[in-house]
């Protein structure tokens, strides 16, 4: 790994907001600001970020949102995320004020309609992992498809300071198949979170196994013959549902994002930018960003 590289922290914005929500929600706790609107969530979001560079140490940042419920997944499958409750009232106004502040800090946003948070960071992944060394955080599992030799995954675990970090080798070493297998594994074990089914009766380790053994959901099919009768005819009844999870369960890295690299420089958090978070009501960030609070 050449450590001269610029080091890009990825960051899933959606992940960190409704964590850091939640983390304090079923409290009670929404610090209101002045205009009595909630900023659980938006502090929170910004705190762990902030966490996150310290730990890391990266030299640049770029943050990802979902923009809107439906992507293109919805147009796949009708049923993709639909059984997910409503974002809860006090969450709603923090969606742009998150994606406010983040641009206040002068943290490089990405958001495109019909695309989510995930398509963004494999993007962005696609595009920098000759040139950087990339840590992506977030708390979704299906990033992992996403490991290369310079590419990271930091899964977030407890708090704002524990992660579970995936490189390329451990996950190797851990699962036995490569992280692009993953997406296969996933089509036949489905997401119950994102509401697709992958095969039913297939589970993790059935999947895990089959994908080791024949390499891929094509393999699999291929070799269809040699398969136990009982998975032969899960196989039969659930081909075309394997198909469209492979699809939805497939991270797409196609979209151009190749601002230059200066944009995504972090910068420094000054007096300034404390009193601006203060003004603002965010006093949780001014203090964590000055722990020497100059009000």
């Amino acid at each position: 790994m050449n450590e001269n590289k610029p080091h890009i922290l990825v960051v899933d914005g959606m992940a960190l907001l409704f964590r850091s929500f939640f983390a304090t929600a079923h409290s009670g706790q929404f610090f209101r600001n002045a205009m009595d609107v909630p900023t659980n969530g938006v502090q929170g979001f910004a705190r762990h970020t902030m966490s996150a560079i310290s730990i890391f140490q990266p030299t640049h940042l770029a943050v990802c949102w979902d923009m809107g419920s439906k992507t293109f997944r919805n147009e796949l499958f009708a049923d993709y995320k639909a059984h997910r409750p409503a974002p809860a009232p006090e969450l709603i106004p923090q969606f742009d004020m998150a994606r406010e502040v983040s641009e206040t800090l002068g943290w490089k946003s990405y958001g495109i309609k019909n695309m989510e948070a995930d398509d963004l960071i494999g993007s962005l992944v696609e595009t920098w992992k000759d040139e950087a060394k990339l840590t992506v955080v977030s708390g979704d599992k299906d990033l992992l498809q996403l490991l290369k030799p310079d590419v990271s995954i930091a899964l977030t675990k407890k708090g704002f300071t524990q992660y579970d970090e995936y490189t390329e080798a451990r996950f190797i070493e851990g699962y036995g198949i490569t992280p692009k297998q993953f997406i296969d594994m996933k089509a036949f074990t489905g997401d119950s979170s994102d509401g697709y089914p992958g095969v039913k009766g297939i589970g993790p380790k059935t999947a895990l196994k089959l994908i080791q053994e024949y390499g891929s959901v094509d393999g699999v099919l291929a070799a269809k013959e040699n398969l136990t009768a009982g998975l032969q005819k899960k196989l039969n009844a659930e081909e075309e549902m394997l198909m469209i999870s492979r699809d939805l369960a497939t991270i797409h890295c196609e979209i151009k994002l190749d601002d230059p690299l200066e944009e995504l420089i972090i910068p420094e958090f000054t007096v300034e930018t404390a009193k601006v978070m203060e003004e603002q009501g965010y006093s949780m960030i001014a203090k964590q960003g000055l722990p020497v609070s100059p009000f």
